[in-house]
This record gives structure tokens, C-alpha cells and sequence, in this order.
């Protein structure tokens, strides 16, 4: 099922987000890495199946988003938003 947003224009949208920055969740950050569920369980050392529930969760742990992240060859990195300031998180 497929949600609309808001009327604002798509390309207005584009504009706000920083370069370079993709958006879009673990099924398809797997996918664009070309790993399978079975691939990318085998590296993050998980069944299939506990990987297939973590990507289909709401809620995460960090240690596990990082678990994943790292499997997929990637580094996590947590940045919390805080008015107008970009703040990078150490040691979460």
C-alpha cells in the first residue's frame, strides 16, 4: 500500500534533504547492496528468519541496527537532530 505524503511537490522535498543523502529502510539498503536475506544473515550471523523480523520491525535496537549495517560492509553512524544543529552521537 502506497501513502501520499503531502501536496508539496516532490522536488521541493529534494531540496531540504543534504546531498548525497539516500533515505530508505533495511529491505532496501539489503537490496541495493545485492545481498540476500540468506547472504546477509550468513555475514551478520543471524538465521534467515531473525533477519527477515528485524527488517520488518518499527523499533530497533542500535546494536542491532549496527550488527546489520556492518554485515552489509557499512559503518553506523546516530545523529541526533536538535533544532537547526546536526549532532553525530559517540559511543552508542
Amino acid at each position: 500500500m502506497r501513502r501520499k505524503l503531502s501536496s508539496t511537490p516532490a522536488g521541493e522535498i529534494r531540496g531540504r534533504a543534504p546531498s548525497g543523502l539516500l533515505e530508505m529502510n533495511l529491505r532496501g539498503l539489503r537490496e541495493s547492496m545485492g545481498k540476500t536475506q540468506d547472504e546477509a544473515a550468513r555475514l551478520a550471523e543471524l538465521s534467515q528468519s531473525q533477519l527477515s523480523k528485524i527488517e520488518g520491525r518499527k523499533d530497533h535496537l542500535v546494536s542491532t541496527l549496527r550488527r546489520y549495517v556492518e554485515a552489509l560492509g557499512g559503518d553506523l553512524e546516530v545523529v541526533a537532530l536538535v533544532g537547526k544543529k546536526r549532532i553525530a552521537l559517540r559511543g552508542v
